[in-house]
């Protein structure tokens, strides 16, 4: 769950200037009153003009072409957070982990007490089998008051907690995440999952109601839907998730098993 891991969407201006008959005036001269820029800041300018030229890469697919300009910005200033979180995310993306952890790490080690750092670091490292060495970096994540989405880290840090068997502090963390964002959808589901495991069928249909309200089904969530409600007894609510299933997600996984289960 990693909606918050980098800002894409970035576009690039390329300003190109007109063809002019005769002479070009020369720029006027800089104010005198303006702070000369210092090198540090040339050199985090430079290294944000190539973080954002990588990730515009990115949008297009061209991972190469976006490794390629990262390097350049983070040899531009390496102590550039965005630029250490996008090498990261480049090297997972084409499979080089050992370089993405160290991308990771670097970001949070600049940035110790940042929401996103801590949480790209987290969910990176409950992605490798670390799932409890990711704990403490959810929690540092939710305890900046200035991070926008504590609801995702608390999200990530209830998956990790499954990952570990640990029923209970998931159940509470999906809960947090839903209460500190209503439209988690991915909170929503996870509950209901997990209220479901617990037996809880009542419940995990108030919370599939609540996710169904957003708008954004899924494979995962009509057949949850169908198991729960069957379990509840409700055979024409039941009934009504399998055609969904059946109609919407025809080839996926979940419909294939309930072909599967409903064969005689």
């Amino acid at each position: 769950m990693r909606r918050d891991r980098l800002w894409l969407g970035i576009g690039v201006m390329v300003l190109l200037a007109g063809c002019h008959r005769g002479l070009v005036a020369p720029p006027p001269p800089p104010d005198p009153k303006l702070p000369a820029e210092t090198k540090a800041q040339k050199a985090q300018n430079a290294a944000d003009v190539h973080t954002r030229l990588a990730q515009h890469y990115i949008e297009i697919g061209n991972l190469q072409g976006a490794l390629d300009k990262i390097k350049i910005a983070v040899n531009d200033d390496p102590t550039y957070v965005p630029a250490q979180t996008v090498m990261g995310y480049i090297y997972e993306r084409i499979g080089d982990m050992p370089n993405a952890e160290i991308h990771y790490r670097k970001a949070t080690e600049l940035q110790p007490d940042k929401g996103d750092t801590n949480n790209n670091l987290g969910q990176f490292l409950c992605n490798e089998g670390k799932a409890q060495e990711s704990l403490p970096y959810f929690t540092k994540a939710v305890a900046d008051p200035f991070y926008q989405t504590p609801d995702v880290a608390l999200t990530n840090q209830g998956v990790c907690q499954l990952k570990l068997n640990d029923r209970v502090s998931a159940e509470a963390s999906f809960r947090q995440a839903v209460q500190r964002n209503p439209g988690n959808a991915s909170a929503l589901l996870q509950l209901t999952d997990v209220l479901y495991l617990n037996n809880d069928f009542f419940h995990a249909s108030a919370f599939l109601q609540r996710f169904e309200a957003l708008g954004q089904p899924s494979p995962d969530s009509l057949k949850l839907g169908y198991e729960i409600e069957s379990r509840l007894g409700n055979a024409d609510a039941a009934q009504n998730y399998s055609k969904r299933l059946l109609s919407q997600f025809p080839d996926s996984e979940q419909a294939q098993a309930l072909n599967q289960t409903a064969r005689p």
